[in-house]
């Protein structure tokens, strides 16, 4: 049956939200080189944060023959050329010719609103945009409502792509999503719905809750935790949208699509393992129960 909490108290701080960074370095740039947002000029401030994502496994490149994933310029000159098709997501930039896993930005509100994802290019075919990551607990995921509704963390470690990205995103094509599971075992799993989207048919994607709808379960190996969470609203501590008497987002010390409560709690505290509290962790339950919080989940969709 699925976990109904015991009253389970709030054990973390909420930590100050990271909000993506837009200032990404080039792997291979000319000495100075830095993002610059569409329309405007390079800023030489932003050499901190570019130099923070020096040690990711692939970045932007400069392309002279057609545009790539992300337009770079030298500090202090202005773009003067855009690329006229900005990738919606990394089915997007796969077809471009980007097919190493790494982080890229994409376009789900349009060509001025660059957003950091990190791009699965190699696993069943790649293609993947990734949207919920974590591997070592360095982001806190006990989060608000708004932090859940816009992302939180780094596409280069733990990070909430948002759920407004990803309803933009399912609005456009019709995704399958896959959920990559790994214990501290170092045993690995996964499930995977050939139809997911978010608030499809609504009006306002948020006060539809950006209600979650997944169908067409293939198991592999970790079997099915989230068909009885379709349909259902997500919440948050501070905006509580389940079915449960209480307040599942608190009792779970998470975030997610709730019913009451949950077989998956895949934003819940980072417990390392096998812990004696109740359903609060890292937690799919048809795999690893509730007294096991994973080490890496990895959420992910792509074009069906």
């Amino acid at each position: 049956m699925a976990h109904r909490p015991r009253g389970t108290s709030l054990q973390s701080p909420l930590n100050t939200p990271q909000k993506f960074s837009r200032h990404v370095q080039c792997a291979r740039e000319p000495s100075g080189a830095l993002l610059a947002t569409p329309g405007q000029p390079a800023q030489a401030g932003a050499q901190e944060a570019a130099d923070a994502l020096l040690a990711l496994p692939l970045l932007l490149l400069i392309s002279a023959d057609r545009c790539a994933p992300q337009v770079l310029g030298i500090r202090g000159d202005a773009l003067d050329k855009f690329c006229p098709q900005q990738p919606l997501d990394c089915d997007d930039i796969y077809a471009q010719g980007y097919q190493i896993d790494g982080v890229y930005l994409i376009y789900p509100s349009g060509p001025s609103l660059p957003v950091p994802v990190f791009c699965d290019m190699t696993t069943e075919g790649g293609k993947w945009t990734v949207f919920q990551k974590r591997f070592n607990g360095s982001v806190s995921f006990f989060r608000g409502w708004n932090d859940y509704k816009l992302g939180f963390g780094r596409a280069d470690g733990e990070y909430w792509l948002g759920l407004q990205n990803l309803h933009l995103l399912t609005l456009k094509h019709k995704y399958e999503l896959r959920v990559d599971l790994e214990d501290f075992e170092n045993n690995t799993a996964f499930a995977k719905y050939h139809d997911f989207s978010i608030s499809p048919n609504a009006v306002s994607a948020e006060e539809d809750g950006y209600t979650l709808y997944v169908a067409d379960f293939e198991d592999g190996g970790a079997g099915d935790s989230l068909t009885y969470h379709s349909g259902q609203k997500f919440s948050t501590f501070d905006r509580d949208q389940d079915l449960f008497v209480q307040n599942c987002a608190a009792l779970s010390s998470g975030a997610f699509w709730f019913r009451s409560c949950h077989f998956a709690n895949l934003n819940g505290f980072y417990l390392g393992g096998s812990h004696l509290s109740y359903a609060n962790g890292i937690n799919w339950a048809q795999w690893k129960g509730f007294y096991y919080s994973l080490k890496r989940t990895e959420m992910k969709i792509r074009r069906a």
